[in-house]
């Protein structure tokens, strides 16, 4: 089993809002992210929230979905992670970290990145852009434990510092997998990126 972990426990205060409750795709920035993780190879998804766990759970209320809270909402990134290991199977295959505020995820690259996992017999990989390590990160199971009692310094970081040789990345042609959303203009460009891709589709001739 290959699960998911959303990180959606920030509070948004620059975003003036809760960002991952904004209006997107017909739903909302943590709903699209839920659909297109549920369209990928993966086999499960908690998301890990904080104070706005009760309006997140109910954004996802329709969707095979878990909903976690941090106790310590005002933690790192490294807390919520702790947090969504322990709501998922100690035994799992591998472990995706996506970003709640990153609406440009698609299932195609989470697909890819699970590929790149169990094809390339490394441990950890990434999405890059232009020689930058982006997100979604895909992890095998087997650090599990070390996330859970180390790093607590550095994060995520301290991961693949700790296991270079084990990291692959994975090319990507979209500058996305780098960006995320903080401010209200962030969060115009995404939807403008959004507005792009439902543009794109197969051409049709008049019969």
């Amino acid at each position: 089993m290959i699960a998911a972990i959303v990180l959606a426990a920030g509070r948004s205060r620059r975003m003036g809002t809760q960002k991952v409750l904004l209006p997107f795709g017909g739903g909302t920035v943590i709903s699209h992210i839920a659909d297109e993780v549920l369209r990928s190879r993966l086999d499960r998804l908690v998301v890990v929230a904080g104070q706005d766990a009760a309006a997140i759970a109910q954004a996802l209320a329709d969707r095979p979905v878990g909903v976690v809270a941090n106790p310590d909402p005002e933690g790192d990134m490294l807390s919520s992670v702790r947090c969504g290991l322990l709501a998922l199977p100690p035994d799992a295959e591998g472990v995706l970290l996506a970003l709640g505020d990153q609406p440009a995820i698609t299932a195609v690259l989470v697909d890819r990145l699970v590929g790149a996992l169990r094809e390339s017999g490394s441990g950890i990989v990434v999405p890059a852009y232009g020689g930058r390590r982006g997100h979604p990160l895909l992890f095998s199971g087997v650090y599990r434990a070390e996330l859970l009692s180390r790093h607590d310094d550095v994060g995520l970081r301290g991961l693949l510092q700790a296991h270079p040789k084990d990291v692959r990345e994975v090319p990507v042609a979209d500058a996305w997998v780098l960006a995320d959303m903080d401010v209200p203009a962030d969060y115009q460009r995404e939807l403008e990126r959004l507005k792009r891709r439902s543009g794109r589709g197969p051409s049709c001739q008049r019969a």
